[in-house]
């Protein structure tokens, strides 16, 4: 089984530091990407990810130094890297060193500059969305560019793991980057709606908060077993088999929280 989640666009200040953290598989891949945005000034650059200018200043900067080797002293752990609402529902900070190994194995993070990271990769500070469209050479944008390149990734890695199913926890941007039907692998994609007038819905920094939650609760509780994804019950969200299809999973909440979801502790930046 493998879990897959979107990066962040906020990143913390501060992160811990781990012997035995990783380096990303795909950085030979990665090169092309940083040495053009390398060569984009401040402006292009806010141009390019719709960033303000000084956003498009502090990214001119990261990409300025960004490059190989990578080491725990110019690089840091993705899981603890990535600030938004997935990551406070991940918690990765109070994960302990057995939950971290089995998150290595079985958690990979999808991104634009990266391909699939695992949790311990080492990782430099960057921004790039996957849906930016940033051409690198004949390919006219990163999917193009990617091609099947993280989907091959993907399926070695559920070979080693024992086979599928993939949980999707990503959004559909980055989901858009992988071909489940060339890995022929089951996809469950997990959906957290929340009572509103007119019915439920998807209320997106809930959902975003839940889907790393989830990928939490399947951590701590090493769930192997697709199935057993059902009996998740967090923050008072419960299965409805009548609004599930066979793969995409709804969880139906009637009462919300009274405050909203909060920014991970350790700072951030964007």
């Amino acid at each position: 089984m493998l879990l897959l989640l979107s990066p962040a666009k906020d990143l913390a200040l501060e992160t811990p530091t781990l012997k035995n953290a990783t380096r990303p598989r795909m950085l030979a891949d990665s090169l092309p990407i940083a040495e053009k945005l390398k060569k984009f000034s401040a402006s292009k650059l806010a141009a390019l990810m719709d960033l303000s200018p000084k956003l498009g200043e502090l990214n001119r900067e990261r990409y300025e130094r960004w490059g190989p080797p990578f080491t725990p002293g110019n690089a840091r752990p993705a899981v603890f890297v990535f600030n938004g609402e997935v990551y406070r529902g991940l918690d990765p900070r109070t994960l302990d060193a057995d939950d971290l190994r089995f998150a290595q194995h079985h958690l990979r993070i999808l991104s634009g500059l990266y391909g699939v990271l695992r949790p311990l990769d080492l990782i430099q500070d960057y921004r790039l969305m996957m849906g930016t469209r940033l051409s690198i050479g004949r390919a006219k944008d990163l999917y193009a560019f990617w091609g099947d390149r993280i989907t091959d990734l993907l399926a070695e890695d559920l070979k080693s793991e024992g086979g599928g199913p993939i949980i999707n926890l990503a959004s559909s941007e980055y989901f858009k980057s992988v071909n489940p039907e060339k890995i022929a692998v089951r996809v469950v994609t997990p959906v957290f709606k929340d009572r509103s007038p007119g019915g439920y819905r998807m209320l997106m920094a809930y959902a975003k908060y839940q889907r790393g939650a989830l990928a939490r609760h399947i951590i701590r509780h090493r769930i192997l077993d697709v199935e057993k994804i059902k009996k998740y019950d967090g923050d008072g969200y419960r299965f409805a088999a009548t609004d599930s299809s066979a793969d995409e999973w709804v969880f139906l909440r009637d009462k919300r929280p009274t405050t909203a979801p909060q920014r991970l502790r350790g700072g951030r930046i964007r």
